[in-house]
């Protein structure tokens, strides 16, 4: 199925696996110009497949069928199903068809060994669920079998639903670390301030309200004034004032060593999943 000379944007494209994040990249195909009619998904839940059906108009095929009259695969499954459903791809995927892997540890040569050829590039890809909301963080990493064309149409689409960076495929596993699993850490610091609001004794809304504009506030702040983060924490604290005092009590407790140790436990996980 594959053609040097047609557009990607205009390609067959098969999404396996149809939960959250791939229907955040469905969403994202179709911002960036993606015909949802060259679009099938792989999904046996008939729910969920008709729910998609309805909000997009995608077709639904069978994993073999789907991988077989598409020119680009994207892999959004689980890493624990990825080699099933790469033997299963391995005997109907065409020769110079794109592989796009979002399946956190996996590597190019994984996916190239299970695939059985040395013909089909791969691009292997960690975003994070902000995609959701437009507002994602992705690294890529390329095989070298991947044209200029191929990687472009990468940047772009993912480029329609947030930011994206390209970094050599040894780092993905700190990427996973940082911006793949960081959404996570975020939402643990948010119910910690919660938590510590209510204890203070405002309400559980009154809390959640408080917190999630603070954070969100912050963060747009952080995006846009071009300071850094350490700027920006020197400006809101005032000599041996109350944001001195809190964050005093964060240094007593060794903030970075906490994080940087979680942080590499992530990686680690990562790395045994390859």
């Amino acid at each position: 199925m594959a053609n040097s000379e047609k557009s990607l944007i205009d390609s067959k494209v098969a999404v396996i696996g149809a939960g959250v994040m791939g229907e955040a990249l469905i969403s994202a195909l179709i911002t960036y110009g993606v015909k949802p009619t060259n679009i099938t998904i792989s999904e046996k839940r008939e729910e969920r497949a008709a729910e998609l059906i309805a909000r997009y108009k995608v077709a639904n095929a069978d994993l073999a069928t789907n991988v077989a009259q598409s020119d680009l695969i994207l892999l959004v499954v689980k890493p624990q199903d990825m080699a099933t459903v790469l033997a299963e791809i391995a005997p109907v995927i065409s020769k110079g068809v794109l592989v796009i892997s979002f399946v956190a540890g996996k590597q190019i040569r994984g996916i190239a060994d299970i695939i059985g050829t040395s013909a089909n590039p791969v691009i292997r890809v960690m975003p994070n669920t902000p995609t959701l909301v437009g507002a994602g963080m992705s690294a890529i990493s390329c095989c070298a079998l991947v044209s200029p064309e191929q990687k472009a149409f990468t940047l772009g689409f993912l480029g329609a639903v947030g930011k994206v960076i390209e970094v050599d495929e040894d780092l993905q596993d700190a990427v996973t670390a940082t911006s793949g699993s960081g959404p996570a850490y975020f939402f643990r610091f948010v119910e910690a301030m919660v938590d510590g609001a209510v204890a203070l004794g405002l309400s559980q809304e009154d809390a959640t309200t408080l917190t999630i504009q603070t954070i969100v506030g912050a963060a747009k702040l952080l995006d846009q004034s071009g300071d850094s983060p350490t700027t920006l924490r020197e400006k809101v604290t005032s000599p041996n004032g109350t944001t001195f005092a809190a964050l005093n009590s964060f240094n007593d407790s060794d903030i970075s060593a906490t994080v940087a140790k979680a942080m590499k436990a992530a990686r680690d996980r990562s790395q045994e999943l390859a």
